[in-house]
């Protein structure tokens, strides 16, 4: 496994919300540094998200990809860049998720290894309200026990998520995985705001 998920904890990723076509995510490391890259191209029907380790997009390291498009419930496959195997996968607790955001993390057999929610559903219901001046922020469990924190700083101009694994001392979540969740989350659940 690449160096770069086993060294660092804390991630800053920053997605521009103003721009025409498409989307760019910047990955930055806790000493800012960017240390993932990605490209969103618009008008895609199903999710095919590609991560490398800089603006040149010549080091592929990860694959996010949809199985369908047109499902609140689907599966994002996580597959390594390099090795081309898969690492794992991710889901949207579709209807669970339309009061607060709810998914689940899977292992390459797709057996539930974690789980993402949203901080507080009043919370939640205040933001659908049109509350979006009130950050998100997630958990991420692994057996009850807390593995890493997703929050959102307020910004109109650019999303922004910081993902803390520091919670994971043993280091039981792999890294790919919780880097592809906090990709789908500022993605998928940051067209909300």
């Amino acid at each position: 496994m690449n160096d770069l998920w086993s060294q660092h904890t804390k991630y800053l990723l920053r997605r521009k919300v103003l721009k025409l076509f498409g989307g760019a995510f910047h990955i930055y490391d806790g000493s800012g540094n960017l240390v993932l890259y990605s490209e969103m191209k618009a008008f895609k029907l199903k999710e095919d998200i590609r991560l490398y380790a800089s603006e040149q997009m010549q080091s592929e390291l990860l694959t996010i990809s949809a199985r369908t498009w047109a499902d609140i419930s689907t599966i994002y496959d996580v597959v390594d860049g390099q090795t081309r195997e898969r690492v794992g996968c991710i889901q949207r607790k579709g209807l669970r998720s339309i009061l607060r955001d709810e998914w689940i993390i899977m292992d390459p057999a797709e057996k539930p290894v974690a789980v993402i929610r949203e901080d507080s559903a009043l919370l939640a219901i205040v933001r659908r309200a049109g509350g979006s001046l009130i950050p998100q922020k997630y958990h991420m469990t692994m057996n009850g026990a807390e593995v890493a924190t997703m929050t959102q700083r307020f910004n109109p101009f650019v999303y922004k998520l910081d993902v803390d694994f520091s919670p994971d001392t043993m280091r039981r979540l792999d890294r790919r995985l919780g880097i592809a969740a906090a990709i789908l989350l500022a993605a998928i659940e940051g067209r909300q705001d």
